[in-house]
């Protein structure tokens, strides 16, 4: 039985760390030969919302006077959960200066929250003040993080308004999903997913290696899954109890190369690289 190893040193540039080239020193010859995997270590570290996944981007409407005005929230790529998500909205109502300050606490007028009991999101908009309220004070310009200040109150009472875009799978909306703006109501309004949201949209990865073909998946060259039993950014230690060989192609060659695939079979972008591969070949039994 020999061992190859795959390690960050394999790892092909401008594969987004999802493809490992193992190079032999010298060209090798497979006849009647078996292939499996020992083990995979690997963080939990692939994007959930991205650019190439086309799922990064929602916006909201605000209203000053009587203007309304939409502005684009755009998600760096990453890994989110829902709580994840609204703290990156209450950040952009910072930069925009879209909030007012209560005794020191900023008050926010949209969030997302998950809701367990009905399986759903939750966007729950309230409604903007047309003056200061008692005891409130306005945001003032941060120039160090280029933060603007309060823009100025509306003539009516509105609700900003989610569009979610493309973000709606995630969410569990339909892709023309938008909130009320609800002009001239001064009333709190709550909206749940219709569907069940899609916070994963890669629940797990599969291992495909060349030189194989498995008759019994498509694609042939699949040799291994791997469901992360970890959270977000944690190492996945993944070591086979069971060996499962699949065949490899008669034929000389020189390298070996793995690449992880979504369980939907779509192509994936690690944010990490630190991945180790073992794989095991020995001669078939006789």
């Amino acid at each position: 039985m020999n061992v190859i190893v795959l390690n960050p040193s394999n790892v092909n540039t401008g594969t987004n760390n999802s493809t490992l080239t193992f190079n032999f020193p010298n060209s090798v010859t497979f006849k009647d030969h078996e292939i499996a995997v020992s083990s995979v270590n690997m963080y939990y570290c692939w994007a959930n919302i991205s650019a190439a996944l086309g799922n990064n981007v929602f916006s909201y409407r605000w209203t000053v006077g009587s203007t309304t005005t939409s502005y684009t929230v755009t998600i760096p790529d990453g890994l989110y959960e829902v709580s994840d998500i609204n703290n990156y909205l209450q950040y952009k109502f910072i930069m925009n200066g879209h909030y007012l300050i209560n005794n020191g606490q900023n008050v926010y007028y949209a969030e997302l929250l998950i809701d367990p009991n009905r399986y759903a999101v939750n966007i729950i908009t309230y409604p903007v003040p047309t003056s200061l309220p008692s005891g409130y004070t306005l945001p003032t310009a941060n120039t160090q993080t280029g933060a603007l200040a309060w823009g100025g109150f509306p003539t009516s009472f509105f609700n900003p308004s989610i569009n979610v875009l493309k973000f709606n799978t995630f969410l569990g909306f339909t892709g023309s999903f938008t909130t009320s703006l609800n002009i001239g109501n001064n009333t709190i309004l709550s909206f749940y997913s219709t569907t069940a949201p899609n916070v994963s949209t890669i629940s797990s990865l599969f291992l495909t290696v060349s030189n194989i073909s498995n008759p019994y998946t498509s694609p042939s060259n699949i040799l291994y899954n791997i469901v992360p039993d970890v959270g977000f950014g944690e190492l996945i230690n993944n070591k086979v109890n069971e060996y499962i060989w699949t065949p490899l192609l008669n034929g000389t060659i020189s390298s070996l190369t793995c690449r992880f695939i979504g369980n939907d079979f779509s192509s994936v972008n690690l944010l990490d690289g630190n991945i180790t591969i073992v794989l095991l070949i020995r001669k078939k039994p006789v």
